[in-house]
């Protein structure tokens, strides 16, 4: 429970820290519990949706959906999105990526990809009915936050520790938390999709591994902005699967 609650400060803005210290140990182990978090912000985004498309045009209930974790959040995984992409899109070489990726000004790239990242995900989410669009939402979260969980798993740290934004490097999953992490990123897929829509998982996966591949060929590792940038765009090509089976 330590953990869960570390995850949900680290993860969110929300003032968990009122309810108990938790020892900075718990800290290094948040991504197992990263999936969880997701059932929290996906599920605000989803009751928000819900409740303002019966007063407002559903245009307009989308972007306050998106609005809301990015509340939530502080835009702590849009941050990494934006830092990844200057990072990889005007780094040369390994030093100079993570360089760059620790800059605090972002550049043309990060922009760009923010701005092509959030067209593509509000045209989307517009495109499906409000019932499914609330279930995507939900379950997209937080299968996208498990796939991105297992960059630890798959890449050692790019950093050193001191190095690091956090001042701290997580530690990878043993295969008791695995599993633990798979429930809280699988579970609303199983319960709330069809099992048509479950074929959309695949290209989350099929997204990590080209950002794995990626990652480990520029900077041989991984750093806590890429893992909000793969959460992002593995929750982008949830939601890309989904229109896809939904049109067919």
């Amino acid at each position: 429970m330590n953990t869960l609650l570390a995850a949900c400060m680290f993860f969110t803005r929300l003032p968990f820290w009122k309810i108990k210290e938790v020892p900075s140990e718990c800290f290094k182990s948040v991504v197992n519990y990263w999936a969880y978090v997701g059932w929290l912000t996906g599920g605000v985004m989803a009751l928000i949706l819900w409740l303002s498309s019966f007063v407002l045009p559903f245009p307009v209930a989308v972007i306050l959906a998106l609005c809301s974790r990015l509340l939530i959040t502080g835009a702590l995984h849009e941050d990494g999105l934006a830092d990844f992409m200057d990072g990889f899109g005007g780094g040369t070489d390994r030093t100079r990526i993570l360089a760059i990726m620790k800059d605090s000004h972002i550049g043309s790239y990060g922009v760009i990809g923010l701005i092509i990242y959030f067209l593509f995900l509000y045209t989307m989410l517009c495109q499906l009915p409000l019932y499914v669009a609330c279930i995507v939402l939900l379950a997209g979260d937080c299968w996208s936050k498990f796939v991105a969980s297992n960059l630890i798993n798959f890449l050692p740290y790019a950093r050193k520790e001191e190095d690091s934004k956090a001042k701290m490097v997580y530690k990878r999953m043993s295969v008791r938390n695995f599993f633990v992490a798979a429930m809280g990123g699988g579970l609303w897929v199983l319960i709330l999709l069809p099992g048509w829509y479950c074929l959309a998982c695949f290209l989350p996966v099929l997204v990590f591994g080209g950002l794995v591949w990626l990652m480990w060929k520029k900077i041989q590792g991984y750093t806590g902005d890429c893992c909000g940038a793969t959460f992002l765009l593995c929750e982008l090509s949830f939601y890309f699967g989904i229109n896809i089976l939904y049109r067919l």
